[in-house]
């Protein structure tokens, strides 16, 4: 085997820049295999008769693929045993700088290039039961001559099944010149996950903001400070992709085709949409606090009103009982027959007529009342 070119990077490009905290929870399948899922590999050989889906068992197999010459989309699942990837990587003509990119977990969001070869590294983002438990997992594509290779982080199912799906049944048969294609489809595939999320999480906001005007409880805004940091989070891993893509743009890749560039463009618009789309939620979830401190403000309000006409009320009727309770000798009411009940209908009256002004005054209203 011939040995790799030697390329010089940019001091500092091809870094690894990993993450303090993975942007959600870890997925179920990653879980129960203690973080580290064992490695698969399967390739999908892009054949001129037609494309063939085949499981490797050794690096021979993948050896023996490479050798022919034909185009291969290489498809890696689990990174419970770095050293096979590593030694694919190898066989596929990738220079070891791209490895801690595509191995360090989890990494930052990143598209970055060095020769032939590029590297865009994803995190997969989804909901497990409901927008306030995010899930994310880290998808790695390396793009050279006449070979795609995918590292998926958590093992799936049927890795990019409907793309697998498409190509099976492409007219005409995908070919190298398609490979770019391909690599962009599945960088769609990945954002545009992100937009019924989005969905979700805006209607989740407005039962919430209609809690917080009818019932404001505490845990409506525990639950929209959760949604708030999902946002936050999702707007971390697109931060990057929204400079990184357009300087992607501007050099002169090899590699990549005419369809393949426009495919990047358009990237980097669904990028601004979805920023643009968690922005307007980020200002939703500051309107759900907003109307939770005015609805808890209109109900303090209630209760200090409450408090103000029981006050009101029971002031003057305290005067009269205190004016009576004195132990004065000259008190001629205190030996009065009548002075006792006289005494309770005065306070009565006065209690009366206090009631009846307030109520003519809206002073009895519910201002906490919920509105229909």
């Amino acid at each position: 085997m011939q040995s790799l070119p030697q390329l010089r990077p940019t001091p500092g490009s091809l870094d690894s820049r990993r993450l303090e905290e993975r942007p959600g929870q870890m997925p179920n399948s990653l879980y129960l295999a203690g973080g580290r899922a064992p490695t698969s590999f399967s390739a999908l050989v892009l054949w001129p008769e037609g494309p063939q889906l085949c499981r490797l068992i050794s690096q021979q197999q993948l050896q023996d693929l490479l050798s022919q010459r034909v185009p291969i989309w290489l498809r890696i699942t689990g990174m419970g045993q770095p050293h096979l990837i590593r030694e694919a990587l190898e066989l596929c003509r990738i220079p070891s700088a791209f490895s801690p990119l595509v191995l360090d977990t989890p990494q930052s969001t990143r598209v970055d290039s060095m020769g032939d070869v590029i590297a865009v590294v994803l995190h997969r983002l989804r909901f497990s039961r409901d927008p306030l438990n995010l899930v994310s997992d880290q998808v790695s594509m390396l793009l050279t001559h006449n070979c795609l290779i995918s590292i998926e982080e958590a093992p799936s199912g049927e890795p990019f099944a409907s793309l697998t799906d498409w190509l099976m049944h492409k007219t005409p048969v995908a070919a190298a010149e398609d490979l770019d294609d391909l690599l962009h489809y599945m960088v769609d595939n990945i954002l545009d996950g992100i937009f019924p999320m989005l969905e979700q999480m805006a209607n989740r906001l407005d039962d919430l903001e209609e809690a917080a005007l009818r019932d404001p409880r505490p845990r409506v805004l525990t639950r929209a400070y959760q949604l708030r940091t999902n946002l936050r989070r999702i707007r971390q891993q697109l931060w990057p992709l929204r400079h990184q893509i357009l300087l992607f743009l501007r050099q002169n890749q090899p590699v990549m085709g005419p369809d393949g560039l426009l495919g990047f463009q358009e990237m980097a618009q669904n990028v601004e949409q979805i920023f643009d789309s968690c922005e307007i939620l980020r200002h939703q979830c500051d309107a759900v606090t907003e109307a939770h401190m005015a609805s808890t403000g209109n109900r303090m309000n209630q209760i200090m009103k409450t408090l103000t006409i029981v006050s009101t009320i029971f002031a003057p009727l305290t005067f009269i009982a205190g004016i009576y309770g004195m132990n004065f000798d000259n008190m001629p009411e205190l030996h009065w027959r009548y002075g006792y009940i006289a005494s309770l209908v005065l306070m009565g009256a006065i209690a009366t007529i206090q009631a009846l002004y307030l109520w003519r005054r809206g002073w009895f209203e519910d201002w906490t009342a919920p509105r229909r």
